[in-house]
């Protein structure tokens, strides 16, 4: 009872605008993606929105030059409280409401006359939307950043071990000899293909602004270009304004200007989510299989030792993979989240009642864990051990079963294709049985020793012999992308 009530007792007693510290997400904890997406990242982000409206209105005439600097000169989110914008947004269901009228007031106290221009003929929707185009913009950068680095680690790992020996593994079980140089080579290229689809988002087409007005039409925009100017191309409705403003928005917030209005074409925040998906996705591929090799019995890698890393609250001799079971957490959650991102393609009408706002924490999620989880993974790969001498011992469990693929296609042109497999079926069942090496067991088969003798077999299988082309197709990764480590 104590300890229920302590817990209430804090609870009430914590400060109501208490940010999210990140305890129940680790992996993004402490990274620098919170900074990039924090709440008062994304209040700054309207403001800019905010700020790059009134300058592009400003440079086609139709707001005074002074009133856009004053506006621009004002929009920092340290002068605004997120805690009290979030709590406004319940009466209206968007924070950009209440962040208007408190950045109309500062603007009024800087420039009563300038306060007129804020927000002039726009929409919530169009600064939000905006908004989170340039948190995504914002958070990419560095995360692509962070893919990038890792990668090269990666690449080094695969130049270094191009042909270090070690069983692949299908099924949960030993299958035929690889090399870890390849499977470092298949991590770095997941990250690779991570990256180019977060620079498809940045580089082609690019991350659009969004201009639209009440209903997608402009009509807001242009009604009051028609009031505040008497230049001809500014009437209601003529497709020059429409795109100058347009075009205007997207100069000066950096972002792609789109072929139209999306408030309920939501196919920026469904690519967005498709690439971070893919990206934690492509995180946790490494992350598992770091997680299978580290295992005590296979103990083939580990994670670089940090002190007080790892540790078990109650078994001191562990060291946990810590980074790699960040990595995974971060993998099994993003992708659900993106889903919901992609949900709100079925955006009823020219604007949704719920799946527009059900985006917002969804794409925050999705940045922050992603983000942080390249963050991880660049620590992870740089660090990484490998223990060669370990993947050999592995290699040799099975008795040299594991190359019973190279023998049966040796014995195949004398014994025909069945019966070879058949014969290895048998002798690798035998091996298994006597514990002995499979060259021992085929011995033992005459159709066998008619056509190979046991010098043969000793380097028919040998494990170390049968990694295929694996050196060559890493050089040949290695030679493409960045961060080729040559």
């Amino acid at each position: 009872m104590t300890d229920t009530t302590s817990v209430t007792a804090a609870a009430e007693a914590a400060t109501p605008g208490e940010t999210d510290a990140g305890l129940l997400s680790p992996v993004r904890a402490g990274t620098p993606v919170e900074r990039v997406v924090g709440d008062r990242a994304w209040v700054q982000a309207m403001l800019d929105a905010e700020a790059a409206l009134a300058r592009a209105q400003a440079s086609l005439g139709v707001v005074p030059a002074g009133a856009a600097a004053a506006i621009t000169d004002t929009a920092r989110a340290e002068l605004l409280d997120p805690r009290a914008l979030a709590l406004a947004a319940r009466e209206t269901a968007n924070p950009v409401v209440g962040l208007v009228a408190a950045f109309t007031r500062e603007v009024a106290a800087r420039d009563p006359q300038a306060a007129e221009y804020v927000h002039r003929g726009s929409t919530s929707q169009d600064i939000l939307d905006t908004a989170c185009m340039l948190v995504a913009r914002r958070a990419l950068g560095p995360m692509r950043a962070d893919l990038r680095r890792a990668a090269t680690a990666l690449a080094r790992l695969a130049l270094h071990h191009r042909a270090t020996p070690m069983a692949g593994r299908t099924l949960a079980l030993h299958a035929v000899p690889t090399t870890f140089g390849l499977k470092a080579a298949g991590w770095r290229q997941l990250l690779l293909d991570a990256d180019e689809r977060l620079r498809r988002l940045v580089e082609d087409g690019g991350l659009p602004v969004s201009l639209g007005g009440a209903a997608g039409t402009l009509a807001g925009y242009l009604e009051y270009a028609r009031l505040d100017t008497a230049e001809a191309d500014a009437r209601p409705g003529t497709r020059a304004y429409a795109d100058e403003l347009t075009d205007a928005f997207a100069r000066e917030t950096g972002l792609a200007r789109p072929a139209l209005p999306w408030h309920a074409l939501r196919t920026p925040l469904a690519d967005l989510g498709a690439a971070l998906s893919f990206t934690a996705a492509a995180l946790g591929k490494l992350a598992v299989d770091v997680q299978t090799l580290a295992r005590t019995e296979i103990a083939e890698v580990e994670e670089a030792p940090v002190a007080g890393r790892g540790a078990s609250s109650a078994m001191p001799h562990k060291h946990n993979p810590v980074l790699a079971t960040l990595l995974r957490s971060a993998a099994l959650q993003v992708p659900p989240m993106a889903l919901g991102l992609t949900q709100s393609l079925l955006s009823e009408d020219e604007r949704s009642a719920g799946a527009w706002h059900a985006e917002w924490e969804l794409l925050r999620e999705c940045l922050r864990l992603t983000a942080g989880a390249t963050h991880t993974a660049v620590e992870l790969a740089e660090g990484l051990r490998v223990k060669p001498e370990r993947m050999l011992h592995n290699l040799g469990l099975t008795g040299s079963r594991i190359v019973s693929e190279r023998v049966a296609a040796v014995l195949a042109p004398h014994l025909g294709k069945a019966e070879a497999k058949r014969v290895l079926t048998d002798a690798s069942r035998l091996a298994g049985e006597r514990g002995c090496p499979l060259a021992t067991a085929l011995m033992t088969f005459p159709q066998v020793a008619d056509h190979l003798d046991g010098a043969a077999l000793t380097a028919l299988t040998d494990p170390t012999a049968y990694t295929g082309a694996a050196a060559v197709l890493v050089d040949r990764a290695l030679e493409t992308g960045p961060a080729a480590a040559r």
